[in-house]
């Protein structure tokens, strides 16, 4: 990706070329003229233009093996696809919790995506990852091994070599990382207890998750920390990683997130909690062992202040 150190896919002005090819080019092959007339991008992207009918000469396409003469109009279309941008360095603030030579241990704020995808091409943890440690364009998905939702807050890990990567998949594979959540739902939960029902993709809704046999199997444990008059603040540790894990699960047992706009209830009868604007979940505690030392690390987050802000406010509320 260093291709990106001199262009910024976001720049608008640079997103369309019309030139003429000089005669220094004559000869040349369209794909050898491409680049050495546009020598900050890689010969992968523009045969990427060529391919996808973004490159014309003298209004016409020609593929790669066409000749140029010079004095011919070259024309380029070099607006970025939503993959380009998506793998863009951006300089977005991260909290980091930790870091050393081998992983980075992040604090992740509600509203942050994780990971680019469609209505998300940039302004993720990705970009700032590239952008706080650039090496990790040498790793898939800049060393993500785990994810959080957008409006989830709260620790994560990702790898910053190829084999801390694989050291960390294996131990998520294995079910040791250790990782705990607080969330508030609706209702007096009564625990602590085991959800251990399978999670799939919802059969007619599929943007959502649902519980149903032909699922992934997945498994949540929650205990309850304290109680208030409409609902419960309970931890959750998770033995599997599925997608909305938490979320579906505590719904299924009737508890949905208070703020869960896809799996919570519309209307609970208290104006605090349903004016609560994301789901109150936040992954506090994160444990595992050292892909390199093999020493066993963990580290726990506060809770964000909007979370904190909620729960005094029903503490206030709540009978004695």
């Amino acid at each position: 990706m260093n291709e990106l150190d001199d262009y910024s896919p976001l720049d608008e002005a640079a997103s369309h070329h019309r030139l003429t090819i000089p005669g220094d080019c004559a000869g040349l092959r369209l794909d050898q003229a491409l680049a050495r007339l546009f020598p900050e991008h890689s010969r992968s992207r523009l045969q990427g233009w060529l391919k996808s009918g973004r490159v014309s000469l003298n209004g016409g396409l020609h593929d790669a093996k066409f000749k140029v003469w010079g004095g011919e109009v070259l024309e380029v279309d070099a607006a970025p696809t939503p993959e380009e941008v998506a793998e863009a360095p951006e300089d977005i603030p991260l909290n980091v919790a930790y870091e050393d030579a081998y992983i980075l241990v992040i604090d992740k704020p509600a509203g942050l995506v994780v990971h680019p995808g469609s209505g998300n091409w940039s302004g993720t943890l990705l970009n700032a990852l590239l952008h706080h440690a650039p090496e990790l364009a040498n790793i898939p998905r800049a060393g993500i091994v785990h994810r959080l939702d957008k409006d989830t807050s709260g620790l994560m890990v990702v790898a910053r070599t190829l084999e801390a990567q694989t050291d960390l998949v294996r131990q998520l594979q294995a079910r040791t990382v250790r990782r705990h959540y607080l969330a508030l739902v609706h209702g007096m939960v009564t625990g602590p207890g085991v959800v251990d029902a399978s999670i799939g993709r919802h059969p007619s809704q599929r943007t959502k998750m649902a519980v149903h046999s032909a699922g992934r199997v997945a498994v949540t444990r929650y205990s309850v920390r304290e109680h208030f008059a409409r609902a419960t603040l309970v931890e959750c540790r998770l033995e599997t990683g599925r997608t909305h894990q938490i979320r579906v699960h505590m719904a299924h047992i009737g508890h949905p997130l208070v703020g869960d706009a896809t799996y919570g209830r519309r209307r609970s009868g208290s104006p605090i909690l349903d004016d609560f604007p994301r789901q109150a979940l936040h992954a506090f505690r994160l444990g595992l062992v050292h892909p390199a030392s093999g020493e066993e690390m963990a580290w726990e987050s506060p809770l964000p202040e909007d979370f904190d802000s909620l729960l005094a406010i029903i503490r206030a509320e709540t009978p004695a």
